[in-house]
């Protein structure tokens, strides 16, 4: 392999990591609140990239095509949307469990995955849908790299929103009161935070996180499938694992790690080959550093 070829692998897999990384956000926001692995971040992740589809073609509708505010504005509805619908997942499935023993939980955030998926299959149909092409396809040269405007705005977009969800878990009150539930929910309810109330938004900024993922997907590969959110929130999974679970930016270290060594495999391997090489990588971490590469740090996991 060329140097070429190898900063091109490099460049693409930390396009489609930043992507892994925004739903390992997700993941690893719920974990370090409530110790819980919340599988229907995946089912999420896919229902904002069908929902970006539909506001995609209905601004195309109205005649909005200035391709950046058509994309803020998709990212704005839908983030809303989808954190709604996590903050009905946690109220349904999560919080009547609280206080049940851990497989309970962990048993209802399947079944919620699956019924996500099931039921964006029965609203959409089997058939991909095609996202809407707001942005123009020519591609970048930087240097030695080939990059399409589309794969530079996601990698941008997905680093600022991670960036700014760290900022706002340390500088702002309400963060603060995430980190304190966080590391102990009874003392943080005797000193008055309403430790319920933080968890429901845990879960809302963890769904708005998946959908802006399932947003940029769709934009930057064009097509959006209705069991696009069983591959992609495994991979975010080992992300978050790999990143250290229950750490922010442990998000990010593991969803880039994970991209780029996907990228690598599709270039050496058969494109069957995609999901085993992921899971092999969960099991290697899991058995070498089960704490990840960051760690998980107590007083910031949120």
């Amino acid at each position: 392999m060329s140097l070429q070829e190898l900063l091109q692998q490099i460049a693409n897999g930390l396009v489609v990591g930043s992507v892994y990384g925004l739903i390992a956000l997700g993941y690893t926001m719920v974990y370090g609140i409530v110790r819980l692995i919340n599988f229907a971040q995946g089912g999420l992740y896919e229902v904002g990239a069908y929902l970006g589809v539909f506001f995609f073609t209905l601004m195309g509708k109205f005649g909005l095509q200035y391709p950046i505010p058509a994309v803020l504005i998709t990212l704005v509805i839908s983030m809303t949307l989808t954190g709604a619908l996590a903050f009905v997942v946690e109220r349904v499935a999560y919080r009547p469990l609280r206080n049940a023993p851990l497989l309970a939980p962990l048993v209802s955030s399947l079944a919620m995955f699956f019924l996500l998926i099931s039921v964006v299959q029965v609203v959409t149909g089997a058939e991909p849908l095609t996202y809407p092409s707001v942005l123009s396809p020519a591609p970048l040269h930087l240097g030695p790299i080939v990059l399409s405007p589309t794969s530079l705005i996601i990698f941008f977009a997905a680093i600022l929103l991670m960036v700014g969800m760290q900022q706002f878990v340390r500088r702002t009150k309400v963060g603060k009161a995430m980190r304190a539930t966080a590391a102990n929910r009874e003392a943080a309810a005797l000193m008055g935070i309403n430790t319920t109330r933080i968890v429901s938004l845990t879960f809302v900024l963890g769904g708005a996180m998946g959908a802006a993922a399932g947003i940029l997907y769709g934009v930057n590969y064009g097509t959006v499938t209705y069991d696009m959110g069983e591959f992609g929130g495994l991979v975010a999974f080992t992300a978050a694992v790999m990143g250290g679970i229950g750490n922010v930016p442990g998000a990010l270290v593991g969803g880039l790690t994970v991209g780029v060594l996907s990228s690598f495999a599709s270039t050496f391997l058969p494109n069957q080959w995609n999901e085993a090489i992921v899971f092999a990588i969960l099991i290697l971490i899991l058995a070498i550093r089960p704490q990840g590469i960051l760690g998980e740090r107590v007083a910031e996991r949120a």
